[in-house]
């Protein structure tokens, strides 16, 4: 009676305890948006191809430094599992490469970084 009395106390603690924990409340906050991974993959190589039409097309540094900049917020959204945010990372520090080349004018180099970086924003899709 004394070892059933223990048990039982100690399935209502653990009960009690996942019942009320943080993560079964979580939820978005109100007014944010919230994407599928795919979704946010697809966003963010948008925003880098804009970013190299625009050196492309001639665009001054500080203008694709700045695209750069919201490609790399936009990167925050993408997450699914341990081996994709590895390789988002990655692909983010060929951003923070181009983006700190485009800040000095050295716009080939930036273009090329970019390039790297959308091939690996692509290819975040096959880690899905």
């Amino acid at each position: 009676m004394k070892t059933m009395k223990k048990v039982l106390l100690s399935v209502l603690i653990a009960s009690s305890l996942a019942a009320v924990a943080p993560a079964t409340f979580a939820e978005s906050d109100p007014g944010r948006i919230t994407y599928a991974p795919a979704d946010a993959i697809d966003m963010v190589a948008a925003k880098v191809k804009v970013a190299i039409d625009a050196v492309s097309s001639g665009a001054e540094g500080e203008a694709t430094a700045n695209l750069i900049k919201d490609a790399l917020d936009a990167s925050k959204e993408i997450n699914a599992n341990d081996k994709v945010d590895n390789a988002r990372s990655k692909a983010n520090n060929k951003l923070k490469a181009a983006r700190k080349f485009a800040k000095e004018g050295a716009l080939q180099e930036a273009e090329q970084e970019l390039r790297n970086a959308y091939k690996g924003f692509i290819d975040l899709k096959t880690l899905l």
